[in-house]
């Protein structure tokens, strides 16, 4: 017998994955399938080569056929040992949480290992806005890829939220005492926010001060903080105010028919937000305007309060009315101008004993003129400047001009308020 025998059929190619947690394939494992053979004779034995453990990727399996005269044929098979092991995370994967929006953690640090080799960890973090800045989601993703390009993935979500008012960045005291006259400035005060970058203030200022009824009151300063999630905080210091009342007091006289009275002129540093009120003497104000025409002659107070930044300034005016209202404008002595020299020749210069400075005055000159004894000379209750050195009482040797020397005025200017004038003058001849 010199014919070969043949495969009909050879066996079928296979193709198996690896056994888990190996990149191989045990034999046992494969099932090859047998090849269908003939012979003219007989087939003695059908066998192959193959291995007791199959590597990943294609083996090639050769069938042999033998007949009872030891003619063999052979065939081959591909078997196909495929990775389906995907690669495997070491360490514990980070659940989803939940973080305040100053609190979100690092990434954790993924690796992962495979039978068949290498494996590469990929990192990549996606965010989600929500409505403001501070709210957000974030996405970590970690793809973890073999050699043989099969891929693991874990997905943490992180939600980031912000759930935290500004604060002050030092301490606003919430309950002061003070005297009014000791009212702090509002302070400045800084506010931060452990997410926002803007944080917006809003200040406000009240307090319970009654003008109608002045008393201790209190201060109320309001700070309403808001940060971009719309967190808000409100600080409140309250400054109880012990109300201390300062009084101003002035006195003046008027005379009824001298004009009506501006009562303000009397108020200082242009004081305003308060109201005149009459406490003694029947009489109406229209307003600060006072009106003495008509009234009876007497004593008159009037006040003034105001508050004045936190403190009850009182401005208490005391006037009198009364009737000795013929005082004239002339009221400065030096505008009076008095003769030093009568020299009564006939030139016409120093001619008269004049008294100047007050014709628009109204005053009623009252003269006396005195020799250097003592003795008067000259009396005059009505003087018109008219003195040119005649005597009428007590001259020397009885002439009828007096004789030159030095003399002595004394000057009452009637209903002028001022003190007599006295003072020596000189007579002569040149």
């Amino acid at each position: 017998d010199n014919i070969d025998p043949t495969f009909v059929s050879c066996a079928a190619d296979v193709a198996v994955n690896v056994d888990a947690g190996t990149c191989t394939t045990d034999a046992a494992n494969v099932t090859l399938g047998t090849p269908t053979t003939d012979d003219n004779c007989s087939v003695a034995t059908v066998t192959n080569d193959a291995p007791a453990t199959f590597p990943l990727g294609d083996t090639t399996v050769t069938w042999t056929v033998t007949d009872g005269s030891g003619n063999t044929a052979t065939c081959t098979q591909i078997v196909t040992v495929n990775d389906n092991e995907a690669p495997i995370f070491i360490e514990t994967l980070p659940a989803d949480e939940t973080y305040e929006c100053d609190s979100v953690p690092e990434a954790d640090t993924l690796t992962a290992t495979d039978p068949c080799g290498d494996v590469d960890v990929v990192l990549t973090e996606t965010r989600t806005d929500d409505s403001c800045p501070s709210n957000y989601s974030l996405e970590r993703k970690w793809v973890a890829t073999d050699t043989n390009g099969l891929t693991t993935t874990h997905i943490q979500t992180i939600t980031v939220q912000d759930t935290t008012a500004p604060v002050p960045t030092a301490t606003i005291e919430s309950s002061l005492a003070v005297n009014c006259e000791n009212i702090p400035a509002v302070p400045t005060i800084e506010f931060t926010d452990n997410c926002s970058a803007n944080v917006n203030v809003d200040f406000s200022e009240t307090n319970t001060f009654n003008e109608n009824n002045p008393s201790d009151y209190e201060i109320i300063r309001t700070w309403l903080v808001t940060d971009e999630c719309d967190n808000q905080e409100t600080y409140t210091q309250t400054i109880s105010v012990t109300l201390v009342e300062f009084v101003d007091t002035v006195s003046d006289r008027a005379c009824f028919d001298d004009g009506t009275i501006d009562l303000n002129d009397y108020l200082q540093n242009n004081q305003t937000g308060g109201e005149w009120t009459v406490i003694d003497g029947n009489v109406r104000l229209d307003e600060n305007i006072f009106d003495p025409e008509n009234v009876v002659l007497g004593i008159y107070k009037f006040s003034y309060a105001f508050n004045n930044d936190g403190c009850l300034n009182t401005t208490e005016v005391t006037i009198e009315i009364h009737e000795e209202c013929v005082t004239l404008p002339c009221s400065d002595r030096n505008n009076v101008i008095i003769s030093k020299v009568v020299t009564p020749n006939g030139d016409l210069y120093n001619e008269f004993f004049e008294i100047n400075g007050i014709d628009a005055c109204g005053f009623i000159v009252e003269l006396q003129i005195f020799n250097r004894w003592g003795a008067k000379i000259y009396d005059n209750s009505n003087y018109q400047n008219n003195w040119n050195g005649f005597a009428h009482n007590a001259s020397v040797g009885r002439a009828e001009k007096v004789p030159n020397g030095t003399y002595f005025y004394v000057i009452n200017l009637k209903n002028s308020g001022l003190e007599p004038f006295a003072k020596a003058f000189y007579v002569g001849s040149k």
